[in-house]
C-alpha cells in the first residue's frame, strides 16, 4: 500500500503504476458533468477558476448531505467517462489526477500519459463507506447545482488503486487481456 499525499502527486505521479493501491490524504475538488461544463466556459472565456488546474486531484462525485458528525455524507465516485470530452485539455492546462469509476477513452489516456498524470479507481457502491475518509467538505463553486457544486474535500487515507497509469498501464486492458481465452 503506497501512501501519498495530494501535493505529492505532479512528482511522484510518473513512478504509480496500474494495479498499485494507494491511500491518498490531502485536497481534492469534487467535479462532474455540469461543474465540467462551467469550468470549460471559464476556460474559454478567461475568466478566474474554481480552483487551480496545475497539480489538482479531481474526484468525480455528487456527495449527499452530511449527516450530524460527519464532514460529508454519501461520496461514491461517478462514471468517468461522461467527463472525457473535457479531461485531455484540463489535462494539459496541469490536472495531475483523476477519480472515477469505469474505462477512458484513448484520448484520455493519451492525455495521462502525455502530461504524467494518474487516473485513480474508487470502490463503486461503498460511498457511506467512503465518506469515513473525508474529514473536511466546504463548497467552492456552483452552488446551484446542489450535489454536483464544487466542493474543496480534505481526503485522510482514501482507498484507490491505480487503474491508468503515465507509462501506459491501464488496468482496463491488462485485466481483460490477463483472463482472456
Amino acid at each position: 500500500m503506497i501512501e501519498l499525499n495530494t501535493s505529492e502527486l505532479k512528482e511522484k505521479a510518473r513512478n504509480l503504476k496500474a494495479g498499485d493501491k494507494v491511500l491518498l490524504s490531502g485536497t481534492v475538488y469534487t467535479s462532474r458533468d455540469a461543474a465540467h461544463k462551467r469550468i470549460k466556459a471559464l476556460l474559454d472565456s478567461g475568466e478566474p477558476l474554481p480552483y487551480e488546474l496545475s497539480g489538482a486531484a479531481v474526484y468525480y462525485a455528487g456527495p449527499t448531505a452530511a449527516k450530524d458528525g460527519m464532514a460529508i455524507g454519501s461520496c461514491g465516485p461517478t462514471t468517468s467517462s461522461r467527463m472525457d470530452v473535457y479531461a485531455p485539455e484540463f489535462l494539459d492546462r496541469g490536472l495531475s489526477a483523476m477519480i472515477g469509476k469505469g474505462e477512458r477513452s484513448q484520448a484520455v489516456c493519451d492525455a495521462i500519459c502525455r502530461n504524467e498524470a494518474v487516473y485513480f479507481c474508487a470502490i463503486g457502491g461503498a460511498g457511506a463507506l467512503a465518506c469515513k475518509c473525508i474529514t473536511e467538505c466546504e463548497v467552492i463553486a456552483f452552488e446551484d447545482l446542489g450535489c454536483e457544486s464544487v466542493k474543496r474535500l480534505t481526503f485522510e487515507k482514501f482507498p484507490l488503486i491505480v487503474a491508468i497509469d503515465c507509462n501506459g498501464g491501464n488496468l482496463f486492458k491488462s485485466g481483460r487481456e490477463q483472463y482472456a481465452v
